[in-house]
């Protein structure tokens, strides 16, 4: 299998504003059945050009991005149990603007369905044996560490750790993947890896948890005009009950707003985020007619069309949440 080494994240013209003052936030106290025509009339006071563009929204308490100390790693988990959120693009677009900031990345597919990461970005299985073509199922059995199931990919510097034919079993089988399984293999791990993401799959059952249990921060993804608000619920449930319990150092880093547009309906849904998660950045993932058909290819967005809104959007969220590797504090 050859390999791409990605460039260094360019200096794009096509920048999002960042800011820490956001309208959006009148429309918080309003999410409410009772409140939908005050609502409606907070959206009527909207700036179409001005309120409603595509804007990066850094909490006012929010700091600078610490560097990476030497030695340390970083855990990344993004969630949501509504498909068609967005989770693998956001995963893996991340994951290449890390790389091309320097860091070394592995991907885990902690998702069961056949159209997920691992159908998109192929492992590097070359001279090894079917047999020997160990999965995260194998992991979360306890039949190999996750080193061994950690391959290269067609990125320099990005690997993956495939889901497996059976990992669908792990959510009903007693033996495998009980909470703080994947924490305890990736804390086990002795790959040179700065940077674990983990795509968990659209459900809230085992495989999520671990997910949450094992990260150091979540990416929320939501494809805006799919909000589903009962779903959103949940998931803020959830995360919130890790952090009282199994995970208290979890931190909810950033919300991404997939296949964004100019919409009434975006503004709802960042007041939706926002009112979920104040202590996250709120940032749109703009719509590209090409990123949709990167899949088939078997590349990241970044290498099959890099010009796509979607990349600048997926480096500059990235510049957000880390420096690049080597920068000084």
């Amino acid at each position: 299998m050859s390999t791409i080494a990605l460039k260094p994240l360019p200096e794009s013209t096509d920048v999002l504003d960042v800011v820490r003052d956001w309208r959006i936030d009148e429309l918080c106290p309003l999410l409410t059945e009772e409140l939908e025509a005050e609502l409606e009339a907070a959206l009527d006071g909207l700036d179409y050009g001005r309120d409603l563009r595509a804007r990066i929204f850094v909490p006012p308490g929010l700091v600078a991005p610490a560097v990476l100390p030497g030695g340390d790693h970083l855990v990344f988990v993004c969630v949501n149990q509504k498909g068609g959120a967005g989770k693998t693009t956001s995963a893996l677009e991340l994951a290449c603007a890390l790389v091309a900031m320097g860091y070394t990345v592995r991907l885990i597919d902690a998702d069961p369905q056949l159209a997920a990461l691992s159908a998109w970005l192929l492992p590097n299985f070359d001279g090894i044996r079917p047999e020997e073509r160990y999965t995260l199922t194998d992991v979360l059995f306890g039949r190999q560490p996750l080193d061994e199931a950690t391959y290269s990919t067609t990125i320099e510097g990005l690997y993956l750790v495939p889901s497996g034919d059976n990992l669908s079993t792990v959510e009903y089988d007693p033996k495998a993947g009980r909470d703080g399984s994947l924490r305890a293999a990736i804390r086990k791990s002795k790959a040179p890896i700065d940077i674990t993401i983990i795509d968990a799959p659209p459900a809230l059952g085992k495989l999520s948890i671990n997910g949450l249990i094992a990260a150091n921060k979540v990416i929320v993804p939501l494809k805006v005009g799919a909000l589903d608000k009962k779903a959103l619920v949940e998931l803020h449930h959830t995360i919130r009950a890790v952090q009282e319990d199994a995970n208290p150092q979890l931190q909810v880093a950033a919300a991404v707003m997939t296949a964004w547009d100019k919409s009434r309906y975006a503004a709802k849904v960042a007041a939706q985020l926002r009112r979920d998660y104040p202590e996250a950045i709120i940032a749109p993932a703009r719509r590209s007619v090409r990123a949709a058909e990167a899949p088939e290819k078997h590349l990241p967005v970044r290498v099959f069309a890099p010009d796509a809104t979607t990349v600048y959007d997926y480096d500059q969220l990235a510049r957000l949440l880390l420096p690049a590797k080597g920068a000084t504090a």
